[in-house]
């Protein structure tokens, strides 16, 4: 298959959804959240993570408008929790468990971890926005497979016993700039 001059939405999806992600779910005060794949960790120094909410985000509004948020790395088991927060016009509280993180977001039960953070900016990112948040809490982890998304499908990953691989300690790596 040939590189196309002009990308189109649907190849432009098809050909993202190769690339595997974890889920997470991002809350704040209200409660207001939703299910979201484009997280990452940004930067150890300062403690940095990002995420990329839609512009039309009602779940981004109150974020914006609390300042701070709690992220929620979900275990495989966790499909039914993604399902109901990537659903619009719901309450997707309703029957969720929770507890508030110190800054009030929720911390939903059965999580792997979570963290805490505050908003410091967000930047135009077409139809969305790239949110870059200073993190203020790290929330205990437990061990369990992550809930990840590939190619228009729940997954989960299989683990190898062993010492973990160079990329699995990226952020630990002491020379953390020769991977960047």
């Amino acid at each position: 298959m040939g590189v196309q001059a002009h990308t189109d939405s649907v190849l432009f999806r098809q050909v993202l959804g190769h690339f595997c992600t974890g889920v997470t779910v991002i809350t704040t005060v209200g409660p207001a959240g939703f299910a979201c794949q484009a997280f990452s960790a940004l930067s150890l120094d300062p403690p940095l993570v990002t995420f990329c909410p839609g512009r039309a985000s009602r779940s981004w509004r109150a974020i914006e408008r609390e300042g701070h948020f709690a992220v929620n790395v979900l275990a495989e088991s966790q499909q039914d929790v993604s399902r109901t927060f990537g659903t619009a016009g719901v309450d997707k509280f309703a029957g969720i468990g929770w507890s508030p993180a110190a800054s009030g977001a929720p911390v939903l039960d059965g999580v792997l971890t979570w963290l805490t953070a505050d908003v410091v900016a967000a930047h135009d990112g077409g139809d969305h926005l790239i949110v870059v948040g200073r993190v203020t809490e790290l929330g205990p982890y437990r061990d369990g497979r992550p809930l990840l998304f590939h190619r228009g499908r729940y997954t989960s990953t299989a683990f190898v016993e062993g010492p973990p691989e160079a990329v699995d300690t990226l952020l630990a790596w002491p020379r953390h700039d020769d991977w960047i």
